[in-house]
């Protein structure tokens, strides 16, 4: 079996869209820009802030730190001006104060703004009430950003904060690559849909709203490949059509080694099957390849292991694909409070509480046998921010558990791990 890493760079190392058509580039308003990949670095047109403005409500005075001044001597300026956001002020008179807003541009001749809380205005003077530096409390131009520099580069995923820089410095229209179009294809006698009555040793169809609704929110254009029996010949026959349909295929279930299972089998003889069995918990079973121009997986029929290896393998090549730079998982380092794999007695039963497992002796920590395949345990990452639980029902079938977490503790081949461990953990 490939380990995770070794399966992971042979999918990635795949280059089969790059000269899709799904890979040319449009341009889209912003508003239709959140999840779409960029295609180009954008430039910033114009300096942000575009002229040195107040920080605060206040007024806006000139204070010489080295020559005794009005002010100095008894606190007390006349308003001149007044300026709210959005008008360009008049030069400041000497010897007077501006009242002025958050955002306003500071005029002329100002160098600091008081904000009104350390200020006492009657009739038309303003009495300043503590000491105060030159540059308080002025935003200064191109402080955030400056006129043509880089803002956001290509291959960014955006998200609604880079829209919204975008937007701060006026551009509207960007370009971004086309959507890939990925088709999901259920697979098994077993299966019904949601709605319907359920017949005896029939399940509800899982699989294809999870995965339909982990593509949509990555932004991919999706389409639903619809349910097949499992027929070797009907499974030929549906996947040849779905590969002239979209970019990507994903299935889930039928491949593996049972008698029912015809995926895998079927790649074999309409396709290419570049890989299968990779050591990973849960999910060894997972085919990628080819049919015709498409690219194909296909993933475990279990739900919890079609979301890890959806996660792990899928996600990462669907990013490229669609012409992102950042697609690896980020893996922060958290601190274990769980015991893996639990300890088990002589009549076989795992010693598991809340989680977490019940407190070992040293000979059963010892007992305990390394992890033989690279696991991703359903976890969550607590309050404290540091430290990670494992939720207890660790079954490949117990979806509650991918609701429960918030990410993934992963547990590499080799390793015991006990409470207070350092480990990796994916958050999702």
């Amino acid at each position: 079996m490939l380990t995770v890493q070794q399966a992971l760079e042979m999918i990635l190392a795949d280059t089969s869209l790059i000269h899709r058509p799904s890979l040319h580039t449009e341009t889209v308003d912003l508003l239709n820009a959140r999840n779409r990949v960029l295609a180009a670095d954008q430039i910033a047109t114009i300096d942000v802030p575009p002229w040195d403005n107040s920080a605060m409500d206040g007024y806006a005075l000139f204070i010489n730190e080295k020559v005794t001044s009005d002010l100095e001597t008894n606190n007390l300026l006349t308003v001149s001006q007044i300026i709210p956001a959005g008008v360009f002020p008049l030069a400041l008179q000497p010897g007077t104060a501006a009242r002025i807003f958050t955002g306003a541009p500071i005029p002329a001749g100002a160098n600091a703004v008081e904000m009104q809380e350390n200020t006492k205005k009657e009739n038309d003077c303003v009495t300043f009430l503590q000491k105060i530096k030159a540059g308080a409390n002025i935003r200064r131009r191109g402080e955030d950003i400056k006129k043509d520099s880089v803002i956001v580069k290509a291959g960014v995923v955006l998200k609604s904060s880079h829209l919204g820089l975008l937007a701060s410095v006026g551009i509207k229209n960007i370009p971004v690559t086309q959507k890939l179009r990925v088709v999901v294809l259920s697979t098994g006698d077993e299966l019904a849909e949601p709605g319907s009555v359920l017949k005896d040793g029939q399940i509800y169809n899982s699989n294809r709203y999870l995965l339909l609704g982990l593509l949509q929110e990555m932004g991919f254009e999706t389409m639903d490949g619809g349910m097949i029996e499992d027929d070797a010949e009907l499974t030929k026959k549906r996947l040849l059509e779905l590969s002239a349909q979209g970019d990507v295929i994903i299935s889930s279930g039928g491949v593996s080694v049972g008698e029912e299972d015809h995926v895998k089998a079927a790649l074999e003889v309409i396709g290419k099957l570049n890989l299968w069995k990779i050591a990973v918990k849960p999910g060894k079973p997972l085919a990628f390849g080819s049919i015709n121009n498409s690219t194909f997986f296909g993933l475990p029929g279990n739900p919890v292991s079609a979301f890890v290896t959806f996660l792990i393998f899928v996600k990462p090549y669907l990013l490229k694909a669609q012409g992102a730079t950042n697609i690896q998982p980020q893996l922060i380092e958290a601190i274990a409070d769980f015991d893996w794999p639990p300890f088990r007695s002589a009549q076989g039963a795992s010693h598991t509480l809340h989680g977490g497992n019940l407190p070992f002796t040293e000979r059963s920590r010892s007992e305990r046998k390394p992890i033989q395949r690279e696991e991703y345990l359903r976890a969550r990452l607590k309050e404290d921010g540091k430290s990670v639980e494992i939720y207890p029902n660790q079954s490949s079938g117990a979806l509650s558990s991918v609701v429960w977490a918030n990410g993934l503790a992963v547990a590499p081949v080799g390793a015991v791990i006990s409470r207070g461990d350092k480990i990796k953990f994916l958050a999702v």
